[in-house]
């Protein structure tokens, strides 16, 4: 027997083989992957205290903003030594979530919202409610303003 009529057999079984693996690979991506609940609010935990914040962001007409990106700047500890940037996206209802800030503050922390042109803030003192609820309202920046 010719070793070259082995092989073409052996080529088409191998190649078989092979199709056979990557159609199971497409089939397997092709599943719909698991839904991601869009209600669940987003949250950042700062690991650094026991408050929380939980921002509703909306625009000026009170719709919620769905990807808005809301942060916050912390300088903590001794001499304001130590120093934290937490950033989190809200989700379709606006809503975005800060776990573990510290539970008390020299000063108010100052939290940022944005998306695209549009700007808001709020300000958040855990030392007056730890567990706090609050809204931002996003509008358009004059862009006339350094």
């Amino acid at each position: 027997m010719n070793t070259r009529e082995i092989r073409p057999g052996l080529r088409s079984i191998w190649v078989s083989c092979v199709l056979l693996a990557l159609l199971a690979v497409v089939e397997a991506m092709a599943q719909t992957p698991p839904t991601v609940n869009s209600h669940a609010i987003p949250t950042v935990d700062g690991g650094i205290g026991s408050c929380s914040v939980v921002f509703t962001v909306t625009d000026g007409k009170g719709a919620p903003v769905y990807n808005a990106k809301v942060k916050v700047h912390i300088a903590y500890g001794f001499l304001g030594a130590h120093k934290l940037d937490l950033e989190v996206g809200t989700n379709v209802d606006g809503k975005a979530r800060f776990d573990g800030l510290p539970s008390k503050a020299k000063q108010a922390l100052h939290f940022l919202a944005s998306q695209g042109d549009r700007e808001g803030s709020a300000f958040y003192d855990p030392n007056n409610n730890c567990n706090a609820k609050h809204d931002i309202v996003l509008l358009k920046q004059d862009s006339s303003t350094p």
